[in-house]
């Protein structure tokens, strides 16, 4: 018997209730209104798949019983591949470069560890600096992938605090097996009946951000058209308010693509706060917009 996967009789789930424990400082990511965002997922599907993993927040929300996550960005999956084979491993990372921040001085210490980081990028220095710098701001250059972003005004938490953390995470994403891919590979693979939750970089308003500068929502977009074509359910979040300050955000989206559109109010945001240099924000709200295809 075929199933029909797109009924207009489908049932979204029972609601997922928050999960607030942040593993990686990371600006954009959607901890505190992940649950949001799973609880418009359909109530059955096969395999999830988030092919612009990020912060993973969305993944830990759902905790989903089989998984793939992925991300382009090395270290940030040696992160999470670290997470799920050696959990120890990941908070002696941690610890060590913590340590060496009492021993030198938070800023002296960030800097030795990004520029060592910037010599040979990989996931154990990536690590403290996505926890120490301003407002967990992942920038880099265009022209040598130089990650930029000044150590932040706060302190990182103690090695106990983020034991704690990597415990509870890596329970929650015990069921996702991590690569280190482009999306299309991910996108390409799933089955019908499986779900694709889509986090991109925002194409304007988070070009300075890892993978924005050479990121095409139009190929993302058709690549989409491809799985709701094949039965694959595809939640997509993008720029909720259609405008990045003065600059109109038509984004090329098909009429016909997305049977749903849901609103979510996402507060302030950290990144125009670092773009305008600390100015008040009382007018930068951000909200996004999750399109499902479903």
């Amino acid at each position: 018997m075929q199933v029909e996967l797109f009924s207009e009789d489908i049932v979204l789930p029972r609601i997922i209730p928050p999960f607030k424990t942040q593993l990686l400082k990371w600006v954009g990511n959607k901890q505190r209104f992940a649950h949001e965002i799973a609880s418009c997922f359909p109530s059955e599907f096969g395999t999830y798949y988030e092919p612009f993993l990020g912060s993973g927040a969305v993944l830990a929300t759902l905790a989903p019983d089989k998984a793939v996550a992925s991300d382009r960005f090395g270290p940030l999956i040696d992160i999470f591949q670290c997470l799920h084979d050696d959990p120890e491993q990941l908070v002696e990372w941690y610890r060590q470069r913590w340590q060496l921040a009492q021993d030198l001085g938070k800023k002296e210490a960030y800097s030795k560890i990004r520029d060592a980081y910037n010599r040979a990028p990989n996931g154990a220095d990536f690590l403290f600096l996505t926890r120490s710098c301003y407002g967990g701001v992942v920038r880099f250059r265009k022209q040598d992938g130089y990650m930029s972003t000044p150590c932040g005004a706060h302190d990182p938490i103690h090695p106990d605090n983020f034991a704690s953390r990597v415990k509870i995470w890596a329970e929650r994403t015990a069921n996702a097996e991590f690569r280190n891919c482009d999306y299309s590979d991910i996108l390409a693979q799933a089955q019908p009946g499986d779900l694709i939750y889509c986090d991109p970089p925002y194409v304007h308003s988070q070009a300075i951000l890892y993978g924005g500068q050479s990121f095409s929502f139009e190929h993302l977009i058709s690549m989409i058209a491809d799985c709701k074509k094949r039965g694959v359910y595809v939640a997509l979040s993008i720029d909720g308010t259609k405008k990045s300050g003065s600059v109109e955000c038509a984004l090329p989206i098909p009429d016909d693509l997305f049977e749903r559109e849901i609103f979510v109010n996402c507060g302030r945001s950290m990144l125009r706060r670092f773009q305008m240099e600390g100015q008040q924000l009382q007018a930068e709200e951000v909200t996004d917009r999750l399109l499902l295809t479903y």
